[in-house]
């Protein structure tokens, strides 16, 4: 089945709205503020630079896949484009 663009749109949103929502528990389970944003752009790791900024945030905690060889060159990383192209510190964890 082929969502149409609003359907998707809807989907997508309450899916990010989960994940939210189950992160902010999370943080708050261990007395840590979490502000949870859900940003659509074209170039993901240009939303995640720029909120970031916007935000004054000392840090961006993201996940890594660790794909290797190829994979990791065809598909592209949103990790590597903001440690690249970021002046925040950064910290990768293994996803």
């Amino acid at each position: 089945m082929i969502d149409k663009p609003e359907g998707y749109k809807r989907r997508i949103d309450a899916v990010s709205a989960e994940y939210l929502k189950t992160a902010k528990d999370i943080a708050a389970t261990a007395g840590v503020t979490c502000d949870g944003l859900h940003v659509e752009h074209a170039h993901p790791y240009e939303a995640i630079i720029d909120t970031a900024r916007k935000s004054g945030c000392d840090a961006i905690l993201m996940a890594s896949h660790g794909r290797r060889g190829i994979s990791a060159i065809v598909l592209g990383s949103e990790t590597v484009k903001v440690l690249t192209h970021c002046s925040i510190p950064a910290i990768v964890i293994r996803g």
